[in-house]
């Protein structure tokens, strides 16, 4: 038995008053204890979404319709100010041009950037007093639906693009289950519409989704769970990892130890939403310090403070690696005051030198430097150097905290999550 059936409007509507008077009765042929989904994605303001409510609930019948966001959610009362009807809001389409809007990065309320599509998830949550609305969310990108289910813990999720537009299944489960087992409602169409035996297909593939189901909660119950990454700093922890930012192998370091993993931030000028992110991040470290200017260390650094001064609106300097031996000398770019303070900006914080040779030129032409901001703090020293001097190391993250993340979202295997572990141990100060 189906645990929904969900008819798309517009096939309907196309034939005029005849299609949805057929409308009409497929929906009266199903049985009553079975919810119809109407998938009619309304999305209209004042007396315009009132009518389309009820001609969904009250003409039509059907327990519940899918609803575009875009208008806010005075266009969406209608639909879900009643409790017996159920609401299913976009969120993350299936279609491939889907990210060009729903990728769209924007503000959350503690000044994080995020995709617009998560912002829209966790502005239904709000909207969820009466607990009958949930989202849809696109098969075809799981590592979005993965991202959703963790800002949404609770709410139903309906998943279209199984089969024919490419969504495979066991990841679509993996990725959108809540810890109890359900919370998901699995849309699949053509797949059965157009096979030969249309009613073995479906009963095939409801007994997947079970075998599959019972697969993950086992998996569940035996997984080490840590939360390590705040919710709002998770998609950057996804994005350093797989853009290829960090690596794990068998690497010499410059100090000549042999780590199992590389970082290399250099590249996340290949990535400008990657990038923007990083930005968006050290804004809110650089929000606990008092300063007048950034000053950025050479090379990783100057992308990353530009960025920020980009996002943040402020100036930046940064102190050349090698002194200019014609027209001005500088050793210092950009505009400062002596007596300023400046915060020192760097992508990595391994033992703490780098920092020491741009405070030495700093300080030299009169500027003050009390907190230093990475992306990533090896933990190999640098915090206890530089508080020795009386500055402050600021990290997104540790990198401690990126290997039990990466761990617990099965991005690198616990094996190598130990030995980055020991790592860490070896190459700690003492």
């Amino acid at each position: 038995m189906a645990a929904a059936f969900k008819p798309n409007s517009a096939f309907f509507e196309a034939y005029g008053a005849e299609g949805w008077a057929a409308l009409k009765q497929v929906i009266k042929a199903i049985p009553a204890n079975i919810p119809v989904i109407l998938d009619a994605k309304r999305g209209d303001i004042a007396s315009s979404a009132q009518a389309y409510a009820t001609a969904a609930f009250d003409e039509l019948g059907v327990d519940a319709i899918t609803v575009n966001p875009y208008l806010g959610p005075d266009a969406l009362q209608p639909f879900f100010e009643n409790p017996t009807h159920g609401v299913f809001v976009l969120c993350k389409t299936s279609n491939p041009a889907a990210k060009e809007l729903q990728d769209l990065l924007v503000m959350n309320s503690h000044g994080y950037l995020l995709p617009l599509y998560q912002k829209v998830a966790l502005l239904a949550q709000t909207w969820n007093s009466n607990g009958n609305i949930g989202l849809v969310v696109g098969a075809t990108y799981p590592g979005d639906l993965q991202r959703v289910r963790e800002l949404v813990p609770n709410m139903w999720l309906l998943v279209p693009g199984i089969g024919a537009q490419g969504g495979d299944l066991e990841s679509a489960l993996l990725n959108s289950l809540r810890s109890d087992g359900m919370g998901v409602l699995i849309n699949v169409s053509r797949s059965i519409s157009r096979a030969d035996q249309p009613a073995q297909a479906a009963q095939d593939l409801a007994a997947q989704i079970r075998s599959i189901r019972d697969q993950v909660l086992l998996a569940q119950q035996t997984k080490k769970t840590i939360q390590t990454i705040p919710s709002e700093l998770q998609d950057l922890a996804n994005g350093l990892f797989e853009s290829g930012c960090v690596k794990f192998g068998q690497f010499t370091l410059k100090s000549g130890l042999i780590s199992p993993i590389y970082i290399d931030l250099r590249s996340l000028i290949s990535y400008p939403k990657l990038l923007t992110l990083a930005a968006s991040a050290y804004l809110q470290l650089l929000s606990h310090c008092s300063f007048q200017r950034l000053a950025a260390i050479p090379y990783a650094g100057l992308p990353i403070a530009a960025a920020i001064g980009l996002l943040g609106n402020y100036p930046w300097i940064y102190p050349r690696r090698e002194a200019k031996n014609y027209g001005t000398k500088a050793e210092i770019e950009g505009i400062y005051q002596p007596g300023e303070i400046v915060v020192l900006i760097d992508d990595l914080a391994t033992t703490g030198g780098s920092k020491f040779e741009a405070l030495d030129k700093l300080t030299a032409v009169g500027l003050k430097v009390e907190d230093v901001a990475v992306l990533i703090d090896r933990q190999s020293g640098a915090s206890e150097a530089l508080a020795e001097k009386g500055i402050h190391l600021h990290q997104v993250f540790t990198l401690t905290q990126l290997a039990d993340y990466w761990e617990s979202t099965n991005r690198i295997s616990h094996e190598m999550a130990e030995k980055v572990r020991q790592f860490i141990q070896q190459t700690k100060p003492g």
